[in-house]
């Protein structure tokens, strides 16, 4: 738990897709608290819809790390896929070029939306002995057969199959969009293992040269690292079914007794101006892209200021509010830079808002409120402005916003020598208006407009940012 606490911290309550109700979160063990999130499968740049679920849990983690002790995060890399082999045979690169350079772009990316990077990040080529010995287990125990060099999981074997997603048989086979298979017993039954092609990646196993099928990778994965039963799996709305089921199914199978995760949560889906986001729609966008025009922080707060368990309609009018609703921030940060930084509870609130099942909308309007707090408290008043201004910062790093010098904010990616130029044209635009030459001083500042640098005078003197 963080030092810096409210006087009443309140409970946390989350939104439990298994049960479908707002539940008061209770860990398996008080002193660790233990969650698992779908990674991405590394083959291109990540799409803002992969951000969403980086943004949401790297969220929930914050509020977790100060209200417990001790957390862990797992987030996995699928970095053996169908995609992925399809990219090399495109591409004409190794598979390992391509997982390794699209990785670390994703990590810069979500780096950018400053998420931070969760404790453990297993790659699925690094864990396939685990993966192997999950499918001897269920073999053994009669919930998987193998046929054709293939591992299949039989779905009539485990009679709580279908209880996340609620689904019947019919829907079930429909949404898998499962591969009617004459090695198949049922049409239902899903793949834990399947055999490889002398131009894919494949590994000795029991049934002969084959990789993994996606869902045992989470399986493996989340047990090696979290255990048999863990807190929160999360992942977006479009992991239930079939991803998140058949883990639960694999799992709980795999390892008797075990419920494997405890509380289940999923963000909403995201649309591109009203329209699923598609690349032959032309909506189709990466936040590689998205970070040539926006900060990362302003795509961070577009993000929020949606509930995550809804549906979000990303516009470029909203990546603008977000843009201008951090600028008010930094400015009021800006303009009170020289109090000295203090220790401060993060305001009641902001963290009441996030306790209940991470309102974020709410968190961000209680942040508004804090940074007008901040504007109208008397400059006079050292004390009062430093506390008010430590508010706003306690408030924002549990949300993940307001993490730069507001210095750097609106200046941008200037240089030393830039920054020095603008600084000197701002010392002759100060001596101008004492010479009351004001048509120097006026000529100085439409010159600097003209380059995109916008000045504005406040109580602290003169500042500077991008127009």
């Amino acid at each position: 738990m963080t030092s810096a606490t409210t006087e009443t911290t309140p409970i946390l309550r989350i939104y439990d897709s298994l049960t479908r109700q707002k539940q008061v979160f209770e860990p398996l063990d008080p002193e660790h608290v233990r969650l698992y999130v779908c990674g991405p499968t590394v083959y291109d740049y990540a799409h803002v819809g992969n951000a969403r679920p980086v943004v949401v849990f790297d969220t929930l983690v914050r509020v977790l790390r100060h209200l417990f002790s001790m957390v862990t995060y797992v987030r996995n890399v699928t970095d053996v896929d169908d995609k992925i082999n399809a990219r090399a045979k495109e591409s004409g690169e190794p598979i390992s070029v391509i997982t390794a350079r699209t990785h670390q772009a994703y990590l810069d990316d979500m780096g950018a939306l400053n998420a931070a990077k969760p404790d453990v990040e297993p790659r699925a080529t690094e864990h396939i002995a685990e993966m192997i010995v999950m499918c001897e287990s269920l073999i053994a125990q009669g919930f998987a057969y193998e046929a054709e060099g293939h591992v299949l999981f039989s779905v009539a074997s485990y009679g709580d199959y279908g209880k996340l997603s609620r689904r019947n048989r019919d829907e079930m086979i429909a949404g898998a969009r499962v591969e009617i298979a004459p090695y198949k017993k049922d049409p239902a039954d899903f793949v834990l293992w399947k055999p490889s092609e002398d131009d894919t990646p494949g590994w000795d196993s029991p049934w002969g040269r084959g990789r993994p099928g996606w869902h045992i990778e989470c399986s493996a994965m989340s047990t090696r690292y979290l255990g048999e039963n863990f807190d929160i799996h999360g992942g977006g709305s479009d992991l239930v079914f079939p991803h998140h089921e058949n883990e639960i199914a694999q799992s709980c199978c795999a390892n008797a007794g075990s419920s494997y995760a405890k509380y289940w949560m999923h963000n909403g889906h995201l649309m591109v101006e009203g329209e699923k986001m598609s690349k032959s729609l032309g909506n189709f966008v990466t936040v590689h892209e998205l970070l040539e025009k926006w900060p990362g922080e302003a795509i961070r707060l577009a993000m929020l200021g949606t509930h995550y368990h809804q549906p979000i309609n990303w516009t470029e009018d909203n990546l603008k509010q977000a843009k201008e609703t951090l600028d008010r921030f930094y400015s009021a940060l800006r303009q009170t830079i020289h109090c000295k930084p203090r220790d401060m509870a993060v305001p009641g609130g902001v963290l009441g808002a996030l306790c209940d099942d991470l309102n974020t909308p709410l968190a961000i309007a209680e942040l508004h409120e804090l940074v007008t707090q901040l504007n109208k408290t008397d400059p006079g008043h050292t004390h009062a402005l430093a506390k008010a201004r430590a508010k706003v910062m306690a408030a924002a790093s549990l949300l993940g916003l307001l993490q730069q010098d507001p210095d750097a904010w609106f200046t941008g990616d200037a240089d030393e020598d830039e920054a020095a130029e603008i600084d000197a044209l701002i010392a002759r635009r100060v001596e101008a208006k004492k010479n009351r030459d004001f048509a120097m001083a006026d000529k100085i500042r439409d010159d600097l407009k003209e380059r995109g640098i916008v000045l504005e005078d406040g109580k602290n003197g003169t500042s500077w940012k991008r127009g």
